[in-house]
């Protein structure tokens, strides 16, 4: 098992069962790590709807980790976000920020490609054009192989 995955031993779940974000979330797929905060207007205008066209378009699994900075979040907070009355992506609070630091994020959003074999592939910061596009071509070569 890769060992960046005890960094997310202490997330748990938004629905609020305090359900881990275990190893069995990886194992065999592509996913896109998203951590993001509610307050980001880059994460919840850009990076967010980004993330679930990439789901839909490649198939990949696709993980939001709210890093909580100043205050508390409820599910009621996090569903705010969203059009649906349905997550439509799976979504967990990182309370402390403690993956969020060990992963050394820059800022939010910040975003971790994981490879069906648990490499992380790529750490990128941003929602701009250019995070967007390295994502992308991340992604595309990622197919092709």
């Amino acid at each position: 098992m890769a060992d960046w995955l005890n960094n997310f031993e202490k997330i748990k779940d938004v629905d609020l069962k305090n359900r881990p974000l275990k190893a069995e979330f990886f194992k065999e797929k592509t996913t896109l790590v998203l951590f993001y905060n509610n307050d980001c207007l880059g994460c919840t205008g850009r990076a967010i709807p980004f993330a679930y066209e990439l789901k839909e378009e490649y198939g990949i699994q696709v993980i939001l980790i709210h890093s909580n900075f100043s205050f508390s979040v409820t599910r009621k907070d996090i569903e705010s976000i969203f059009s649906t009355p349905e997550l439509p992506l799976d979504v967990f609070i990182d309370e402390n920020h403690y993956a969020y630091d060990q992963f050394q994020c820059e800022g939010t959003p910040h975003w971790l490609l994981i490879d069906k074999d648990l490499n992380i592939t790529q750490s990128i910061f941003g929602s701009q054009p250019n995070a967007q596009n390295r994502i992308i071509y991340s992604l595309a070569e990622m197919k092709s192989q």
